[in-house]
């Protein structure tokens, strides 16, 4: 699964960010290196952006990026 099909509520780990060259050093920047845990918090009325937590701060994606971030389920723990 990518981070852009995580439902809301729902936490995963991260587990290969994917994208090549500026893309993804971008988002290895922001965070978004593998074993990370995180977190849907919201997403936009038409579906782009969506906002996630990530290590006690929250960050907005674009859902084109979102999708180079596949993720592992950690067990449907909610918050």
């Amino acid at each position: 699964m990518t981070l852009d099909k995580l439902p809301i509520g729902e936490s995963a780990v991260i587990k290969k960010v994917g994208g090549e060259g500026a893309l993804r050093l971008r988002l290895l920047d922001m965070g978004l290196t593998s074993r990370t845990k995180v977190t849907m918090r919201k997403i936009a009325p038409m579906g782009d952006p969506i906002e996630i937590n990530i290590r006690g701060y929250e960050l907005t994606l674009r859902i084109e990026d979102a999708m180079n971030i596949e993720l592992e389920p950690t067990g449907g723990d909610k918050k």
